[in-house]
């Protein structure tokens, strides 16, 4: 194949593009326009292209593309780093990772992997519009449809509904709970050695109620119980049995015919004087004491009294 070499090469009419400033071979056959084109069936190789591009670009391209795209980018292959401004595009796909370095605002977004802080100008809901299983409000308020299971809770619980009591004690006494067993002492009741684990206790002990009809006799209270109710006839003497210390009690004094009542010594009254109970038939006083002191010591009993009742 014939070839032509030229220091500068002009078009047939003498003016404009293009031309060669120095040496080349240009093969025979092959055509330079008269409009500054070279039209070329083989392979154009060079160290740069300058210059706007218009048509269709085949193959791999190497080494930098700068310049300004206006027509369709497809079927690239590769793995090339594409640096540019703004990006603008009807929809994404992206089956590696994204890292952003400033703020990413969103509309709805199916999964959420962060290392940092998430925040949400309009809370966060769990589960379709239809069923939501939960919401975490902008207010710092939290709803849950479904169980809330932590491994523990803090805060003030006045406000919490549908909680029932484990524990109420309605009298006084003690709750001690540990190992497999738990113990109640109340006023008048005990149970013991209830196994752990157990729901529902039933206490049927409660107030323990004595009730007696002395007539020109001693009668004995029996501490174990807390309310006394004593009928008095004639000349009655009242004393104790047992007893707790620390127990409150009350003995209801009832006058069945005329009756003069007095107590034992182990019931202490201020200033060391028993009170003077009334002795028409019908009359009601109320002695109440607590149980001061028991055992070899001596019983004592702080009373005081509340009388005439009728």
């Amino acid at each position: 194949m014939s070839r032509v070499r030229a220091n500068k090469l002009v078009n047939r009419a003498g003016t404009g593009a293009p031309q060669l400033t120095y040496g080349a071979e240009i093969p025979v056959g092959y055509g330079l326009t008269g409009a500054g084109g070279i039209n070329l069936t083989g392979v154009i190789t060079a160290t740069t292209f300058s210059g706007n591009v218009t048509g269709n670009v085949t193959g791999n391209v190497t080494g930098n593309v700068s310049g300004t795209v206006t027509g369709n980018a497809t079927g690239l292959t590769g793995t090339p780093n594409i640096t540019v401004g703004a990006i603008t595009a009807s929809s994404a796909t992206i089956s590696g990772n994204v890292s952003v370095a400033g703020t990413v605002t969103y509309e709805d977004v199916t999964n959420v992997d962060s290392v940092g802080i998430i925040t949400a100008r309009s809370g966060i809901r769990i589960g379709s519009s239809v069923s939501v299983a939960s919401t975490l409000g902008t207010d710092g308020g939290a709803v849950f449809s479904g169980i809330v299971t932590a491994a523990s809770f803090r805060g003030d619980g006045t406000n919490l509904t549908g909680v029932s009591a484990g524990i109420t004690l309605r009298q006084s006494g003690t709750l001690v709970v540990g190992g497999a067993a738990t113990t109640f002492n109340f006023s008048g009741a005990t149970i013991t050695n209830v196994s752990s684990g157990i729901a529902t206790i039933t206490i049927a002990a409660g107030l323990g109620t004595e009730a007696a009809t002395p007539s020109n006799a001693v009668t004995t209270l029996d501490l174990s119980k807390q309310d006394h109710k004593v009928t008095a006839t004639g000349i009655v003497t009242v004393t104790c049995s047992g007893g707790t210390e620390g127990d409150s009690h009350t003995v209801r004094i009832v006058n069945s015919g005329i009756a003069t009542v007095g107590f034992s010594t182990y019931f202490l009254f201020p200033s060391g004087s028993p009170p003077s109970l009334p002795t028409t038939s019908g009359a009601i006083s109320i002695i109440s004491f607590t149980v001061h002191r028991v055992g070899t010591a001596g019983t004592q009993l702080l009373a005081g009294a509340s009388l005439n009742f009728s």
